[in-house]
Formats: C-alpha cells, structure tokens, sequence
C-alpha cells in the first residue's frame, strides 16, 4: 500500500503540474479526489489493511490528501494569475476612458425633498399610513355618504376582500387622530390610486401630499397663514394666492386654492383644496377611540391637500404628466 500512495502521489503532482487550464486542472481534482478518484478508493481499502497498519497508512494517506489539495489550489491561482496578465497585456492605456454617468434626483423628489422642508420650519412632521386601506378609513371616517360617486367601483380599486387602495393620504390623517391625541400637526405624502384614464394630466397612480393641524381655537387664519406662507415659499415672494369656496365632506368651510405667479406663466391656476374639519369627522374618529380626545366643542383643526405630480409639471414646464413614470433617460437627465 506504501508503495501505491508514493505512485499516486508522484503521477498526481505531475498532472496537477501539467495542467494548463482550469477545466484540465479540474479533471485532475475529480481523477484523485472525487468520489471514484485514486486517493477516495484508497481510503475505501484500509478496511482490509493490517489493523497494527491502520494508524501509520491513515497518516500517510491523509498527508497525501492534504498535499494534493494544496497543489491544486497553488495551481488555480497560478493559473489565474497567467490569465489576469494575459488580459491586462492586451489593454490599450492610451484610449480615451468611459466616464460613468451621473443621475440626479427625480423632479417630484426634489419638490417632495422641498415641500417637507418648508413644512417642517413650521412645526408639522412627517406621518405615514398604508397604500391598502379599509372603507371607514378611506371614506367613513372622513364623513363620505354611502351614495358619494367616490366610493363606486368605476372609481375607486377595491380588493376582493373588501379593502381597497386608497384614493387620497387623508387616511394618513384619520390613522394619526386614531392613535395620537391633540395638539396634532402632521403632513402625509404619498401614492394615492384611482380608476382615471391615462392622459397627458392623469395616472392611474399619483402622488398627493396632505396636512392636518388639529388643536385648541385652530381658526380658519391659520390655515390661510400656512398655506401662504408655504405656497410663498415654494414659488416667491411675488406669489399671490386666492381662496374659493368650495364643497369636500370631510372640510367646513371649504376651498380651491388658486395661485398666480411669474413661476406658472402669471396666470391663475388650481393647485390645491382645503378647509376646517368637519365636526362629523372628529366625532366618528372619537367613536372610533371610544374617549371625547377630539370632541369639537373643545378643539378644531385644519386640513389641506395637493397633488405633487401636477405641481412638479407646473414649476418645470413638463407638459406630459406620464413623462415622470417612463423612466425615459433622456427626459430624466435635464434635472441633473
């Protein structure tokens, strides 16, 4: 046995020598050490060795074992090394290089980025809720009648278990009176989904950003103030801003927001809707609480909502709101 180990071993170091690639060098390995190799059969005939032997045969056949992986793996990387020079001997130092190219920061999450900013200088704090929500927080806790077109199918996702993607991030603010109790000043942004045709100012999926400010003698100059202040801030100091009553059921009074500036071609334009809390709003959330936290006889609040997508269209003349989800390159490299 002595005698074929010293065999094995001599004919096994000079393949592994003479290997010249990694294939060939691979089939040396299997020849040796795999399941039918030389070494593995060798090891399967100590059973019939003189057990006085075993201990000194066992050594060497280890030994042996130990040797040759570690010439196969000297190999392999001498092996890989001729192929790295290989490589490296036929580059062309002297041609010009390819400079990576630069991305930049989508046009709605830099007004996004913007937005929070402004928001946050005046107190108010990022809150979040999920795409997927139920019926009472999507529209009975807002104080949307059972008959209101919002809720019928033609307008709305619903899941065959009843939920549904939901149609506005005021379910962020719902989510928040639920769990927090007054004074309350969040913004919620996010995706909000409804059945809308795809044109050149409608998506399936869209993104609103909305806020709520609920606490004592919250008044209807103050939500003018902030709104103000914010839509100044986002667009100049020569921003002029007008109010329009309006009808949403979860605000009142309510109002469209319109807005004139040299930004948007000094015309009027829609940007935004808001108003005073409901009472009725308050009194289902506290129902849902099960405490008198948002009694409307002792607090009041605020809300307001936009949508970031025909915002970011307007302050950067896109004129195909479907522009910000192609992924074109060649539209998403003006913003660098």
């Amino acid at each position: 046995m002595e005698s074929q180990l010293q065999q094995i071993r001599e004919e096994g170091l000079t393949e592994i020598a003479a290997a010249s690639s990694l294939a060939a060098l691979d089939s040396v390995r299997v020849k040796m050490l795999g399941r039918a190799g030389s070494i593995s059969l060798l090891s399967q005939s100590m059973k019939d060795v003189a057990k006085e032997n075993r201990p000194r045969f066992g050594k060497l056949l280890n030994e042996l074992r130990e040797e040759v992986t570690s010439s196969l793996e000297k190999r392999v990387a001498a092996l890989n090394a001729e192929t790295d020079q290989v490589l490296l001997s036929s580059l062309d130092f002297t041609l010009p290089g390819t400079c990576p190219e630069l991305g930049a920061v989508h046009p709605l999450t830099r007004l996004l980025n913007r937005a929070v900013e402004v928001f946050r200088r005046m107190g108010f704090v990022l809150a979040e809720g999920p795409d997927i929500e139920t019926e009472w927080h999507c529209f009975d806790a807002l104080n949307t009648p059972a008959d209101h077109p919002a809720r019928n199918e033609q307008d709305t996702f619903y899941l065959p278990d009843g939920r549904l993607l939901r149609t506005h991030t005021s379910t962020i603010q719902t989510r928040v009176m639920e769990s927090q109790i007054p004074p309350i000043r969040v913004i919620g942004p996010g995706a909000a989904y409804r059945r809308d045709e795809v044109d050149a100012t409608h998506l399936a999926q869209f993104n609103q950003l909305e806020g709520l400010y609920v606490a004592p003698d919250v008044t209807l100059a103050d939500l003018k103030g902030t709104v103000s202040f914010f839509f100044c801030e986002l667009f100049g100091s020569g921003t002029e801003l007008r109010f329009r009553p309006h009808f949403f059921p979860f605000t009142e009074p309510s109002y469209e927001i319109d807005i004139r500036t040299q930004a948007l071609g000094n015309r009027w334009m829609e940007l935004a809707g808001c108003g005073m809390v409901d009472p009725a709003v308050f009194e289902a959330v506290s129902a849902r609480r099960g405490d008198r936290a948002y009694d409307p006889e002792l607090i009041s609040g605020f809300a307001f909502g936009f949508g970031l997508d025909r915002l970011a269209m307007n302050l950067t003349s896109i004129p195909d709101i479907r522009m910000l989800v192609e992924n074109d390159m060649r539209f998403l490299s003006q913003f660098r």
